[in-house]
This record gives structure tokens, C-alpha cells and sequence, in this order.
């Protein structure tokens, strides 16, 4: 159901990420003890397009529970801090951080809105500001998110993002094939499906959620409008889960390694990620 933007919005969305942390916290989707015993959760063209974390300190904006926090962490990056508005998903992320052996200040993780991050970080810049998918859907104003994050990019830093293809939005849920929503859609899209992403038959009572679209075009001119310089935008034909019937993981037996679903081979392809960068000056 799509309407204007509730004034709920982000109280229903907190209840409905607070009820789902000890569910994802238990489920095999996140799997912890894989995690703990040495997991990297950073997708491949993720590593690739930031590069070497070495030396380097990084902020993750919606962080959730912090496994990309941590896999950062991991692969070599000085500190890490996650930011969440759920308590208690940074609860989790904290513990988790403590089960790696990681101190606060290799490691911390702060409870606040992503609007908020500015006044709410330790630090008032990082080498690398990260968010990972799934992030944008749930805030209603991309100006203002791209106005924060680019506030905390040190001089010769950049902001790094991956998201799901908002074209995949606008697709039928079936096949991916044809136009069946409003892309340039801008009402708030009011959910109450019961269960999670980690374990769809999982009994939940804070089903209320709100989320927004935002095209390529709204967040890429957001970014540019902060001043921070554009590297690169690239669109992928892979996504992390089956967002559509046809997909396939490892696209029908071209298993690529990574896990990914794709679209058939020989089918027509479309966007179903993107990522981005964009950088500071080092005199600015």
C-alpha cells in the first residue's frame, strides 16, 4: 500500500528491526558461528571497488548487527565503527565484536539515527564511509542522508555504497520481466508482511514497516550535490537473493563463485545492484 509518508515511520521501522534481532542473532541466514570462526561476509566486488582497508579507519552507516563492520575490521581496517538505530542490534554487534577478541577502539558500535551520525560517531571523519544493501529503502530524504554521510569523509576519503537496483522495484515480482510498478514512485510503500528476510515462518508481532524508493538519478545527484567527487557507478547483473522467481544462483550452472543470483543465460539482463564511490580531495 503506498501513501504519504506516516509520521510512524521510523518508530514502526525501529520496533519491527528491534523484534528481528534475536531471529537473525539465531538464524542460519546470518549463521554466527561461521562468523565467529572466521566468515568473511564482504562481497567480492565490494573488496575489489574499495580496495585496501589496511591503516585505514572506516564508518558503517545501518549497520545492523555488524558482520560487515567486523569482516572490515577483518581485512585489515585500523577501526571500524557501526552506526544503527536499533539498541538492540547494536547490543549484538557489540557482543559479537567482544566474542572476536576485538577492543573499543579496534571495534565500536553506536546507537543512533543515521541522521544523527554526525553528532553521534566518535570521531568527525573516517577514511572510508560505508553503507551496504538494503540501507536506503528505509529513509525518506536522500539529501539529507547524502549531506551526512559526506560530512564524515576525511580529505582524501570516500564514501562507499552498494545497493539493490531500485529498477528491481519497479519489475514484476515473478519473473523480473516487465514494468509493473512506478519507478519515479515517491509515497512511502506501508508493509505489514509478518516473518524476516532470515526466516520468512518466523513469528513476529511489530509487522509494520515503511519504506521509500529512490532512483538512480535521486541518490547519484544527491551525492554530487555535497561536493564529494563522483569515481565511478557501476550497475550489476547479480544480485544476493532471489528477488524474482527466475533467478538463479550460480545463473543455471555458470556458477561464478560467488553465490549471486542472476537471470538465466541467454535471457535479456538487467540491473539488479549497483555500487558507488565517491571521494574527497585530500586538500579538501
Amino acid at each position: 500500500m503506498y501513501t504519504r509518508t506516516p509520521e510512524d515511520w521510523r518508530e514502526a521501522n525501529r520496533a519491527r528491526w528491534d523484534e528481528r534481532v534475536p531471529i537473525h542473532t539465531a538464524s542460519e541466514y546470518y549463521d554466527l558461528d561461521s562468523f565467529r570462526a572466521g566468515q568473511d561476509v564482504i562481497r567480492p566486488f565490494e573488496a575489489a571497488e574499495v580496495g585496501s582497508v589496511t591503516g585505514k579507519s572506516l564508518l558503517h552507516l545501518q549497520c545492523h548487527i555488524g558482520l560487515d563492520t567486523l569482516s572490515w575490521s577483518r581485512c585489515g581496517a585500523s577501526r571500524v565503527v557501526g552506526l544503527d538505530f536499533s539498541e538492540p542490534a547494536i547490543e549484538a554487534a557489540r557482543d559479537l565484536a567482544a566474542d572476536l577478541g576485538l577492543t573499543p577502539d579496534q571495534a565500536s558500535f553506536v546507537a543512533a539515527d543515521v541522521y544523527d551520525a554526525a553528532e553521534a560517531v566518535p570521531d568527525s571523519s573516517y577514511d572510508i564511509v560505508y553503507t551496504g544493501t538494503g540501507a536506503l529503502c528505509w529513509l525518506p530524504d536522500m539529501g539529507r542522508w547524502a549531506e551526512t554521510a559526506a560530512s564524515l569523509v576525511a580529505p582524501g576519503g570516500f564514501l562507499y555504497l552498494a545497493e539493490f537496483h531500485p529498477l528491481t522495484d519497479a519489475l514484476d515480482d515473478a519473473t523480473g520481466s516487465r514494468i509493473a510498478h512506478d519507478y519515479f514512485g515517491r509515497d512511502a510503500w506501508v508493509d505489514e508482511a509478518p516473518g524476516t528476510y532470515a526466516d520468512y515462518d518466523a513469528p513476529t508481532v511489530n509487522n509494520r514497516s515503511i519504506e521509500w524508493q529512490h532512483t538512480l538519478g535521486e541518490v547519484v545527484t544527491a551525492i554530487a550535490a555535497t561536493g564529494l567527487r563522483l569515481e565511478f557507478l557501476h550497475e550489476h547483473d547479480a544480485t544476493l537473493f532471489r528477488r524474482f522467481e527466475t533467478l538463479e544462483r550460480g545463473a543455471g550452472g555458470e556458477d561464478r563463485g560467488d553465490g549471486f543470483y542472476r537471470l538465466p543465460p541467454g535471457s535479456p539482463r538487467v540491473p539488479l545492484m549497483y555500487s558507488l564511490r565517491a571521494s574527497r580531495p585530500a586538500d579538501g
